[in-house]
């Protein structure tokens, strides 16, 4: 939990509800406001003022900070997240019609911590949830990767989510893909690798014996 100690002159706010203040402000010079429940930004981008770089970070365990704090409020959080993209240069922005501002990634930018199996037969398919609460399914258009993490090297399991973002899979989830999973050969390389079958695709999920490193996925913040 981020440490609540008093702001100078804050006026007793803590340092955590400053944060969540300045980027509820930040939120607002975006043009994001307050959208209905299911509202989704405009997707049509036509020129937006570049703010440059901010003091905004997503941290290996799925942690949003600002100003070097994490930001305590997870609708907050949300908010932001539905207008988050990578570019093909690897930069990620936060971007509306309004303004342009460039942020850090220290990994993957969501976390998947929770899977569902919907369906049966050739119609199942696997839907995963991130920490900001959104649902992707395991298909064509999201395939699952195996890749060396950043700081480590050691092989991790991303999805692909859209808008060239990935979510890294929780070291619990992918090993609840593994209890469901059947060896296949890989026709790529001829190697016996474990896989699962989604929305009519079969989606390789590496080696039987590889082990995954625990992103520690932080809890969510206030509401």
């Amino acid at each position: 939990m981020a440490e609540r100690s008093q702001d100078q002159g804050g006026g007793g706010m803590t340092s955590a509800d400053r944060t969540d203040k300045d980027g509820a402000d930040l939120a607002g010079r975006l043009g994001l406001g307050n959208p209905a429940p299911g509202a989704r930004p405009a997707e049509q981008r036509r020129g937006p003022f570049f703010c440059g770089d901010i003091d905004m970070r997503i941290a290996r365990d799925g942690t949003w900070f600002y100003q070097g704090t994490p930001i305590g409020r997870m609708p907050l959080v949300k908010l932001f997240s539905t207008v988050l993209h990578r570019d093909q240069d690897g930069d990620y922005w936060l971007e509306t019609p309004v303004e342009k501002c460039r942020i850090q990634v220290e990994d993957a930018a969501y976390i998947v911590t929770a899977m569902r199996i919907e369906g049966a037969g050739d119609d199942a398919r696997i839907v995963f949830r991130t920490n900001v609460d959104a649902e992707v399914p395991l298909d064509a258009d999201h395939p699952l990767v195996l890749r060396p993490r950043p700081e480590s090297g050691d092989p991790a399991p991303y999805l692909a989510v859209g808008r060239g973002l990935e979510a890294l899979l929780s070291r619990s989830v992918y090993y609840e893909l593994v209890n469901i999973a059947d060896l296949a050969i890989s026709p790529e390389t001829g190697e016996e690798l474990l896989a699962v079958k989604s929305a009519g695709l079969t989606h390789y999920l590496g080696s039987p014996d590889i082990e995954i490193a625990e992103p520690r996925h932080r809890a969510g913040g206030r509401a």
